[in-house]
């Protein structure tokens, strides 16, 4: 089914999201990992890309599995890194043929020890651009882009990162899911920006909870230099060690998240990182037994 139908037909979509393992064996834990989150009824899961497209035949042989082991809907990441339009249009077949056909269309993150991106000889140079090439060539595929509450480093002026945004929405995108955020007044906002320059496909809210005092650093150093509210750092402060932070991450991504449904969010993105211990958590806080209930 494609997202674009989900989003239609649900209130309120509820997704998760992988990354594909390096090694086989933890690839077998992921599979079990799903397993253990499927009794949640999500609405689709989804597969991230490796910077520079590091494990695009991972992703792609992932993205597979799951399709045929949970008969799930799936959505593939795919990013500009690393692939000319000729490479970019033998993958988006091979998706096709394998029935895969929703889509999340990144720029990416430059390869590993390079600062800037740039883009291949015959690629893409942004997001937008895959975007139009997908809906020009494979135009039964839902297409997904990226958007960022709280601003992306690499555009410092908000105003301008609006706009891109909106040239990625111009050229056919049929949803948005952002990167995480702590704050939902930062998500409101950005919302009330999008309604603003004329953006109206839906936003999927993403939400990573806190599990470590180390995760919530590299948090802060990775994730579009995510901002970490005050009584965040207080209550992680506070634990006296990552068995109690993993707490305190959960009660705060269920606040987040039993806001966002209030106000009627479109949608809500759990990053797993691979592990179903925490969203199965949330759930439990939230008091209910699977996404159905939340609807």
């Amino acid at each position: 089914m494609l997202v674009k139908d989900l989003l239609e037909s649900q209130k309120t979509t509820f997704s998760f999201e992988f990354f594909p393992p390096k090694e086989d064996a933890a690839a077998d834990r992921l599979l079990k990992t799903i397993s253990n989150l499927m009794p949640l009824g999500p609405s689709y899961v989804s597969v991230t890309y490796g910077a520079g497209g590091t494990t695009r035949d991972r992703t792609h042989d992932l993205v597979v599995k799951i399709k045929e082991q949970t008969n799930i809907t799936v959505v593939s990441h795919l990013t500009c890194v690393g692939s000319s339009r000729d490479e970019m249009h033998g993958i988006l077949e091979k998706y096709q043929e394998a029935g895969i056909q929703n889509i999340l269309a990144l720029r990416g993150d430059p390869p590993k020890g390079e600062e800037d991106f740039v883009h291949p000889e015959d690629g893409f140079p942004y997001a937008a651009d895959l975007v139009a090439y997908i809906k020009k060539h494979f135009p039964e595929m839902c297409v997904g882009v990226a958007g960022f509450p709280e601003g992306h480093p690499g555009t410092p002026n908000r105003l301008q990162e609006i706009d891109y945004l909106k040239e990625k929405v111009d050229a056919g995108a049929d949803y948005i899911v952002t990167q995480l955020f702590f704050d939902n007044r930062d998500f409101y906002d950005y919302c009330e920006r999008c309604e603003l320059a004329g953006i109206h496909i839906p936003n999927i809210a993403g939400i990573m909870p806190v599990l470590s005092k180390s995760g919530l650093i590299r948090t802060a150093e990775l994730a579009a230099g995510a901002k970490i509210p005050a009584r965040l750092l207080k209550a992680v402060s506070r634990a006296e060690n990552d068995e109690y932070v993993e707490k305190v991450g959960i009660h705060w991504a269920t606040q987040q998240i039993s806001d966002l449904i209030d106000n009627d969010v479109r949608g809500i993105q759990f990053f797993t990182l691979n592990s179903s211990q925490a969203t199965l958590e949330i759930y439990k806080s939230l008091g209910v037994r699977d996404s159905n209930q939340l609807r």
